[in-house]
């Protein structure tokens, strides 16, 4: 019963003065919303990262010929990737569902009386389960019209507007001039939106690959070569057999390093989700910065409160309140503005992270890590800002303190 007292006279303290409480909680309410909101544009970030990496395939791995330093300056390497070693690949491969070499080249592209400068990707016939995109309307060229050279192409979905097109659905059988050379159009694919290094097939003209190689780009060297592992449980060992096979290939000896370079889109993900965790720890550190002042008024109101109330705390001891009841009293007070506030805050937290997604767009996340993590520490800061003024409420001698005026 004792313990209820204690935290009854707080209450009715803090009701005693609402709006000293409300303007005490205001910095707290600031604090926790600000950190929320932060954390909730950071962890959104990062899912959207997250999310446009593993759109790509947690199989998938890119090749390309490694950069060397020449006087400071990255120039490419003079071995450089091949459709030969595409086939060698192709040929001897026992962990690897997939081979996908690719050129392209930015050139002009005409449609009717429009044109536009873009990317054309010359492509084998598995470059949609190799890449991880799907079609929208229409087909994808066969292996036999790769190997026949045939003049067909498959737009990339921003294409259509770019040349201000009709519609994806009126494109299918139309023609499109690349380079001169008249393409007929029978595909378009489903947008999914910038892949970072991986590339932008939104905006890209895809073509068969030996048409490209032979009419438009006329050289035996690989723009990308993309391979798949047969499963993700495989990734690693695949990882291992692409680069002796590759070294096979280009046939260098042991203790030479590679003249290529092996990336996957794990590597992105995991760059890419250690960038957005230290963003929004930064974000939410700065924001923490709010909840400190914050801390720092509710010690300076309790101070306040203690010399407002000596005389209260007087006649408590007097009657028999012992140094823990005075101590607990104050301590307690302190801790329910920060945690009152701390449950204002929330709210406005999760509302600005949902403005800051609707007005403007931005990703927005807020998990419940976060708002516990943030009631968490606005309930230390009533605790660890709380103390020296529950201290020394505590410490005062009773006599003093009815004395008092």
């Amino acid at each position: 019963m004792l313990v209820l007292e204690v935290v009854r006279v707080a209450f009715d303290s803090l009701r005693a003065n609402k709006m000293r409480s409300l303007l005490t909680m205001l910095g707290i309410i600031i604090g926790v919303g600000a950190v929320i909101a932060m954390t909730a544009l950071g962890n959104g970030a990062s899912k959207a990262v997250q999310d446009r990496i593993s759109a790509l395939g947690t199989r998938l791995l890119q090749v390309d010929a490694a950069r060397q330093l020449n006087g400071g300056i990255a120039v490419q390497a003079p071995v450089r990737m091949t459709e030969k070693d595409a086939k060698y690949l192709r040929e001897h491969e026992t962990m690897l569902a997939e081979v996908e070499p690719q050129q392209d080249r930015n050139v002009q592209v005409t449609y009717r009386n429009q044109n536009t400068n873009t990317q054309v990707t010359g492509a084998t016939s598995n470059f949609l389960p190799v890449r991880g995109y799907e079609l929208d309307v229409g087909r994808m060229f066969t292996e036999q019209e790769d190997q026949a050279r045939r003049l067909v192409a498959v737009l990339g979905g921003d294409v259509v507007g770019m040349l201000n097109m009709p519609s994806a659905d009126a494109m299918i059988g139309q023609y499109i001039r690349i380079m001169g050379m008249q393409f007929q159009v029978i595909g378009v694919l489903k947008s999914k939106g910038n892949q970072g290094n991986f590339g932008e097939p939104d905006s890209q003209i895809i073509i068969p690959f030996e048409t490209g190689r032979f009419r438009m780009f006329g050289t035996p060297f690989l723009n990308d070569l993309f391979v798949t592992a047969a499963s993700e449980e495989n990734v690693p060992g695949a990882l291992v057999e692409l680069e002796q096979l590759l070294r096979r290939s280009h046939m260098i000896g042991a203790g030479k390093p590679d003249d290529f370079r092996i990336r996957s889109s794990d590597e992105y993900l995991k760059t890419l989700s250690e960038t957005s965790q230290t963003f929004t720890m930064l974000l939410a550190g700065i924001a923490s910065v709010s909840l400190l002042v914050g801390g720092i008024g509710i010690m300076n109101i309790m101070l306040v409160s203690v010399t407002e109330r000596t005389r209260e705390i007087g006649i408590r001891k007097a009657l028999g309140a012992t140094r823990v009841n005075i101590m607990s009293q104050f301590l307690i007070e302190a801790v329910v503005l920060c945690l009152f506030g701390g449950f204002i805050g929330a709210g406005a937290g999760m509302l600005s992270a949902v403005l800051m997604h609707q007005a403007f767009g931005w990703n927005t996340l807020v998990g419940p890590d976060s708002i516990l993590l943030a009631f968490a520490f606005s309930g230390t800061v009533g605790v660890l800002f709380g103390v020296w003024p529950a201290r020394r409420a505590a410490g005062l001698d009773p006599i003093e303190a009815l004395r008092f005026e």
